[in-house]
């Protein structure tokens, strides 16, 4: 016996009902309810369709689909993670690398004329803070109203516009920011720094432009029934 769509659209609501707000997640817990909902079928024809739920939905245990819905975020958070860095791993090969070592030479003989100017410098770390929160709001923006107009959450939409571990690397610049004082620094320090800085500017970059603007082919890739629902 198989479900109706009358009863997996009923699977779909029993999901958001049970908090899983996002699609895939939605769908594959979906096909896995089904698929036990079924099995039962074929052990015990009489049982009810709502019984046959409940008793899959007791094996989840005490927290439901919350462990589910966890492991899929860190599973999702770590394919973004590894996105971002194959795309950082870019401007250190020929011919990108010449413009990043060109970008880390600039930044430190800036840094070495300016060190005693500690307004300057600082401005330098929160300029990479202010343009990094500017930066995900406009992103957020645009993922509410693409959501509005679809109706439908994807995870790793929702990470990539929004939110991720990797998210946490602002702590960075403003813990320089803060501590860094008017003090004369060494070369070795001012390199250090120097590169940070331009790592730090070049991953806002590949996550604030360079991700979204692949965002499409990354979604297809992971969700193959995502281009048939656009």
């Amino acid at each position: 016996m198989k479900l109706s769509a009358e009863q997996i659209e009923r699977l779909y609501q029993f999901t958001r009902q049970h908090y899983v707000e996002y699609y895939d997640l939605q769908t594959e817990l979906v096909d896995h309810l089904a698929n036990a909902i079924e099995e039962q079928w074929q052990q015990n024809p009489k049982l009810s369709f709502e019984n046959a739920l409940q008793i899959e939905f007791k094996k989840f245990g005490v927290f439901g689909f919350m462990d589910v819905v966890e492991q899929r975020q860190s599973a999702l958070n770590k394919k973004y993670n590894k996105l971002v860095l194959n795309e950082l791993k870019t401007f250190f090969s020929v011919p990108k690398i010449i413009g990043t070592i060109s970008a880390v030479g600039i930044v430190f003989y800036l840094l070495r004329y300016l060190q005693e100017s500690l307004f300057i410098v600082q401005t330098l770390f929160f300029f990479l803070i202010i343009s990094y929160f500017i930066g995900i709001s406009i992103l957020m923006r645009r993922n509410k109203i693409r959501r509005k107009q679809n109706g439908k959450k994807w995870l790793l939409k929702e990470i990539i516009y929004g939110y991720s571990s990797i998210a946490g690397l602002i702590n960075i610049p403003i813990q320089f920011a803060i501590h860094i004082d008017d003090a004369k620094y060494n070369d070795g320090f001012l390199i250090l720094v120097s590169f940070l800085l331009i790592i730090l500017a070049l991953t806002e970059y590949v996550m604030l432009i360079l991700i979204p603007s692949k965002a499409e082919d990354f979604l297809k890739e992971t969700y193959p029934e995502y281009k048939m629902i656009q």
